[in-house]
């Protein structure tokens, strides 16, 4: 295995959509920040009220798996030894780029903080020819046929039951292995990420929030190549 991409899909990452803009909670948040209501993020925790009849609701307004499983990912011994590449898409369909190298917010506000200008300006530090963050300037197919992975796994409570470490080894036999996990609290990928995949497979009898698969997923990954 050259490296592993991990993928983490439809992120509830977003700026507060223009059809919340007038809403109190909103107006709230914004005013308390100091920003306009388009330029924070959406969060369920802040905009729920706000939120109620917003299409898929159930997937938005998370930045906080996002972040946890971020941070997982860039702190994993994968990444220290060179062997992780990590890629969020968004909710809204864009897809984010995180140098290896970089060290994410251990704080929840100053990651939101980190996001918000990554959206607005399309990269972190903005202008900066080698960024730390960007948004790529494609969407997410066009984003996995640049990447090329040889074999693609999405993990799912609807695939097939296969142990973290069969998967690990499966993963390891690829040159250029993408594993995608759902950044979301509640239902099921698009249809657009399930085309992606050549397979479904899911690691537990139980449905795991998104922080346990990312950590599991890369721990047993770690494991089978004896990283340390």
């Amino acid at each position: 295995m050259e490296r592993l991409h991990l993928l983490l899909a439809e992120a509830g990452l977003e700026l507060v959509p223009r059809e919340l803009w007038g809403h109190p909670a909103v107006r709230s948040t914004a005013r308390r920040r100091g920003r306009g209501p388009g330029e924070i993020l959406l969060d369920v925790s802040l905009h729920g009220k706000a939120m109620v009849g917003l299409p898929s609701r159930e997937k938005r307004g998370r930045p906080d798996i996002a972040h946890f499983c971020a941070l997982l990912a860039q702190g994993s011994l994968l990444n220290r030894h060179g062997l992780l590449r990590l890629h969020i898409h968004t909710f809204d369909g864009r897809v984010i780029g995180v140098a290896p190298h970089v060290r994410l917010p251990r704080n929840y506000n100053r990651f939101v903080g980190l996001i918000e200008q990554l959206l607005l300006t399309g990269r972190v530090p903005p202008g900066a020819e080698e960024p730390l963050l960007w948004v790529e300037p494609w969407g997410l197919e066009e984003a996995v046929e640049r990447i090329g992975p040889t074999r693609v796994f999405l993990l799912s409570e609807r695939g097939a039951r296969v142990s973290p470490s069969e998967l690990a080894r499966r993963v390891i036999s690829e040159r250029k292995p993408m594993v995608i996990v759902g950044c979301f609290q509640a239902g099921d990928f698009s249809e657009g990420v399930k085309r992606l995949a050549h397979e479904a497979v899911s690691i537990s009898q139980f449905t795991l929030d998104a922080w346990t698969v990312t950590a599991k997923v890369l721990s047993a990954v770690e494991d089978a190549l004896n990283l340390a």
